[in-house]
């Protein structure tokens, strides 16, 4: 049932650059005020949240800055890395987040800028037994 998903050997650079900044938002190396979230969105971002929500890039902004006023510890693993290129500097990365017992399976699409890594979506979906 599951689809067997293997990187392209030429893309591993790619998978390696963008699983170092996955989860998106949760890698303080990468920034974590609002300007540095707003410099890694793409001005199009938006998500759809694990809840099936969709969220514009205004209100995940605006959630970063309030969540990140008051940091706390927050524990989890990824796996299952894969990444697909869908056009020229446009690639979805796919993975595995587990969160405590919270396991959800998510994407996001970057697209390489002259300016660096851009995130363009990102959707989590809770994985149910």
């Amino acid at each position: 049932m599951e689809p067997r998903l293997i990187t392209d050997p030429k893309l591993q650079p790619i998978l390696d650059a963008l699983t170092s900044r996955e989860p998106i938002f949760h890698r303080p190396e990468f920034g974590s005020t609002r300007q540095d979230f707003d410099a890694m969105c793409d001005p199009d971002f938006w998500e759809v949240g694990a809840s099936g929500r969709r969220y514009s890039r205004q209100y995940v902004l605006d959630t970063l800055e309030e969540r990140h006023k008051h940091p706390h510890d927050d524990h989890w693993e990824t796996s299952e890395f894969h990444v697909s290129e869908i056009a020229a500097d446009l690639y979805l990365l796919t993975y595995t987040l587990k969160q405590d017992e919270r396991i959800t399976r998510r994407c996001t699409l970057w697209r390489h800028t002259s300016n660096g890594w851009k995130i363009v979506y990102h959707q989590g979906t809770v994985v149910s037994d």
